[in-house]
């Protein structure tokens, strides 16, 4: 049996990886979770799932949730609350799929208390890598990736040495807008950006994958996860997200992972590894797919990848304010304050007048962090 603890269980990929756990009942138990807002939802999993420790947002929202969940369940809130969930249970497993950079800190603690990582929180790699990759190997803790294209990187390694690797590439769908001009982007609503062809995700990240900001944040991730020059790593769009990622070696040899557009696999994956076992996907039937297609990345169309890389060169701080800056001006966007392009304005913006600090240490990277979001407020 393997003990797990979910930080983000009420979110997409907190939801799919509990039912991944749902069609093993006797492989897994659920020993943490940590939702935010959703109360309903979450005390439906505590009532399923019943784990020992829980976490919502809000002292409000804890002391509500104590009346609809069994007695004996510890509650937490806050900040506080993810830490004891990340590192205060009995589980050798967690999932780190909260959104945004607010995983850093309970994925850290995770890792100091020994326990295994799925990484469905790229932030916390693009704001911290170094320390998280750091900390990690001093702990000797596995950083199991749970992006899609991560895992298919993952998997293509798997028995390769490295030094035979002659690139990476992640391949985009090219999200809502992947057949419009930037011309027509000026005056998208929010409702059409959250129309994904491929992917059921949540607002945040289908907004990024919008902007291809998603795509920056895990080009940057690719470099933590395989320790790989960011002028080894490439992108290139393909609509129907079959092949979800590939490597090439040095004899031009190139090994894909291929499948439907299904985030269990990938969960069921770092859930399990080594191990494969059958999942509740559909497999996939190329003779009926009939064709695939691919498309150079254009860095003109999609500035927000351009930066990543740019940010991901500049190295220190500028990962961080990056993150941060988008964080903000999506939101903004989701609000109504900003239109869809300028999520990019306000990004470069912010990162102009970054100073960047070099090898942060955690009290430089919050800082960071804070003044980014402060900017990109206002």
């Amino acid at each position: 049996m393997k003990r797990i603890s979910i930080l983000g269980s009420t979110g997409s990929i907190g939801t799919q990886t509990l039912d991944v756990i749902s069609h093993y009942p006797e492989q897994f138990i659920v020993d943490g979770l940590a939702g935010g807002h959703n109360l309903k939802l979450l005390s439906e999993q505590v009532g399923k799932f019943r784990p020992r420790k829980v976490s919502v947002a809000t002292k409000d929202l804890a002391d509500e949730l104590k009346t609809l969940v069994p007695a004996g369940t510890e509650i937490y809130y806050g900040d506080e609350g993810l830490l004891q969930v990340a590192a205060g249970t009995d589980a050798d497993f967690v999932v780190t799929a909260l959104v945004g950079s607010q995983g850093l800190r309970p994925t850290l603690a995770a890792i100091e208390a020994g326990k295994q990582i799925g990484l469905a929180n790229k932030e916390t790699l693009v704001s911290a890598g170094h320390l998280v990759t750091a900390a990690a190997q001093r702990r000797g803790v596995k950083l199991l990736p749970i992006d899609s294209e991560h895992s298919a990187i993952f998997q293509c390694l798997n028995g390769e040495s490295m030094k035979d690797v002659r690139k990476i590439t992640l391949t985009a769908s090219g999200g809502s807008f992947r057949d419009r001009t930037r011309e027509q982007l000026k005056d998208v609503t929010v409702e059409q950006a959250l129309q994904h062809p491929n992917w059921s995700m949540g607002a945040k990240i289908t907004i990024d994958s919008a902007t291809m900001m998603n795509k920056g944040l895990e080009v940057i991730e690719a470099h933590w996860l395989f320790e790989m020059p960011y002028d080894r790593i490439d992108v290139l769009i393909h609509p129907e997200s079959i092949i979800h990622s590939f490597v090439e070696y040095e004899d031009c040899s190139i090994i894909a992972q291929l499948g439907n557009p299904d985030m269990r696999v990938p969960i069921q994956y770092a859930l399990t590894y080594p191990k494969r076992m059958k999942t509740p996907t559909q497999p996939l039937k190329l003779a009926e797919v009939g064709k695939l297609h691919f498309r150079e990345m254009d860095y003109e169309r999609y500035p927000c990848l351009q930066m990543a890389f740019d940010s991901g060169r500049a190295g220190g701080t500028a990962t961080t304010v990056f993150n941060a800056a988008n964080e903000v001006a999506v939101d903004r966007f989701l609000k109504g304050e900003i239109s869809f392009l300028q999520i990019e304005d306000v990004i470069a913006n912010v990162l102009n007048k970054h100073q960047i600090v070099m090898n942060p240490d955690l009290e430089e990277i919050t800082a960071a962090d804070t003044w980014a979001r402060e900017a990109a407020r206002s």
